[in-house]
């Protein structure tokens, strides 16, 4: 299985659990790995044959800066699901957000949750 990887996007939300968070917002980013078929992109060179990367940042920037969530996990669970069911030829996705300045009175660089989701034989999006 190919891989393709969208690094580092970066986005405004109003994320988190205090309220502060959701009134003044804060800088979250996202990375995205996907598991796919690219041998006929790569052979044909056709981007009909492949997932186009700017519709995926357009997707995940949607839903990150769109209605808030509470917990970042939802967040992450939400582009995962999102992509999964708009592009059939994704086999797996693998999705990373990080809140980089959490509201603690403790210092360090961020926290990160990842999901990995794929379909099952029956097309219901699983962990992996």
């Amino acid at each position: 299985m190919d891989t393709m990887t969208l690094k580092a996007m970066r986005f405004f939300g109003y994320h988190g659990v205090y309220a502060e968070e959701n009134k003044l917002g804060q800088k979250f980013e996202v990375e995205l790995e996907l598991k796919l078929d690219l041998s006929r992109a790569a052979m044909e060179d056709d981007l009909d044959a492949t997932i186009n990367y700017a519709e995926l940042h357009a997707v995940t920037k949607e839903i990150v800066e769109g209605p808030p969530f509470k917990l970042i996990e939802a967040l992450a669970g939400a582009i995962a699901t999102r992509l999964l069911q708009s592009y059939t030829n994704l086999n797996e996705v693998t999705v990373r957000v990080t809140k980089p300045n959490p509201p603690f009175e403790i210092y360090f660089d961020g926290v990160t949750v990842e999901l990995r989701r794929k379909r099952d034989e029956h097309g219901t999006i699983v962990p992996v």
